[in-house]
């Protein structure tokens, strides 16, 4: 009987006379995809406030911003990527090669039209720590003046849903960051489905959340989480009268200066909510619809 060998793919031996064997065969794939992810770049995408540009000498303040203009702005959406978030560049690998250059203004521009250097806006989100969850007109106050967004329902007036709850995103304000007055401020648009909404029925109710800023990741709060406060003010949604514009453009603008270069041909103007209920919920048992004289007499600082 033949006794069992062992074959070697490289029968060559090293110093001691053991024979080298070579990779089998079945192992070149995993071996290419460790050597080819050992070659790959990285990158990040860190604190995206917006999409922030590297300065040059474009001056958007004399900007052709019209409605004829922007949605040539607009075509190519790779502009948007040639960011710098806070100093840093930001890369996309093999992107680059596959993407037409813009040309001309339109490509200076587009990647302005929403976007705004972030050094220009102070940092949002107030104290680490809100406020005790005792103190419910302080902490509702709080989160309405440090959110720089929050979820608006309307009745509908689409035909498909006309009569029932419809939801969209605005950014707001209540005042600059060093003047908080609780009274929330929009900038919007005769063309968004909610403004439509509002001119049959003016009444919404607007949501914040606790979970948009820092604090319940530091905690690991779910946004469910009773101790994640949300905060719900009720009203009537109004035009914004003229002897308040100076003040709401202040407000919004301070906050949200992108908008100061949104295209005029979209009809942009002002409006506040009138409120009428405010609704919190910041703990564990329970919520607390707080009296209108207590919220407007609490300060968030």
């Amino acid at each position: 009987m033949k006794s069992p060998t062992r074959e070697f793919v490289n029968t060559r031996v090293d110093v001691n006379g053991r024979p080298l064997t070579s990779m089998r065969p079945r192992y070149f794939p995993l071996a290419l995809c460790a050597s080819l992810l050992c070659l790959c770049r990285s990158y990040t995408l860190r604190s995206s406030v917006s999409w922030v540009v590297s300065s040059n000498d474009v001056d958007v303040e004399d900007a052709d911003l019209s409605e004829e203009a922007a949605p040539a702005l607009l075509v190519d959406g790779a502009g948007l990527w040639k960011a710098n978030v806070f100093g840093d560049r930001l890369e996309t690998p093999g992107l680059r090669e596959q993407v037409e250059p813009e040309s001309g203004e339109a490509a200076q521009l587009s990647s302005r039209l929403f976007s705004y250097p972030v050094e220009k806006v102070k940092k949002s989100g107030g104290n680490s720590f809100p406020p005790p969850h005792q103190e419910t007109a302080r902490t509702a106050r709080y989160i309405a003046h440090y959110s720089d967004w929050g979820h608006l329902a309307t009745i509908s007036t689409q035909d498909k849903i006309r009569g029932v709850p419809f939801g969209n995103i605005f950014s707001v304000s209540d005042g600059p960051l060093d003047n908080s007055t609780g009274v929330i401020y929009f900038y919007v648009t005769p063309m968004d489905n909610t403004v439509t909404d509002l001119k049959s029925n003016p009444y919404a109710s607007l949501t914040f959340s606790e979970a948009e800023g820092g604090f319940c990741r530091q905690m690991v709060y779910d946004p469910e989480d009773p101790r994640c406060a949300r905060l719900t003010l009720t009203g009537k949604m109004v035009e914004v009268a003229p002897e308040e514009l100076a003040f709401a453009k202040e407000a919004m603008f301070s906050r949200h200066p992108v908008m100061a270069k949104w295209p005029v041909g979209h009809k942009w103007f002002f409006m506040k909510m009138d409120l009428i209920q405010v609704w919190l919920q910041d703990w564990i048992g329970g919520v607390s619809v707080i009296p209108l004289e207590e919220y407007f007499k609490a300060t968030p600082f």
